[in-house]
């Protein structure tokens, strides 16, 4: 699994993992949805199944079911802030398409 966390990601999901004493790990993934198909999933996790995938970076774990995996190996994931927004971004090789405002993607 190749998926790589830039300094201000890997800092927000620390600071996400410090405010759940029961958080294990980062979940990292895909679900059905949008216009497009696809939209990225991250939340805080506190399993981990045998079959998931999962990287340590600097303190982050962060874990990938195995039916997401294809979607998103390769992804890099920053986090950006910009005026009063912020959010991750992720710059997916797998992506073939997106809709219009960016919400959902497309893999083929």
């Amino acid at each position: 699994m190749s998926i790589s966390l830039t300094p201000a990601a890997r800092e927000r999901m620390i600071d996400f993992l410090a405010r759940d004493a029961n958080a294990k790990a980062v979940r990292f993934g895909v679900k059905r949805t949008g216009c497009s198909g696809y939209s990225y999933v991250v939340d805080l996790t506190d399993t981990i199944a045998a079959d998931d995938h999962w990287i340590e970076d600097a303190g982050v774990r962060l874990v990938v079911d195995a039916k997401s995996l294809p979607f998103v190996d390769g992804t890099a994931i920053d986090f950006q802030k910009s005026g009063l927004n912020a959010q991750f971004v992720f710059e997916n090789p797998n992506m073939t398409g997106e809709c219009g405002c960016g919400e959902s993607f497309t893999i083929g």
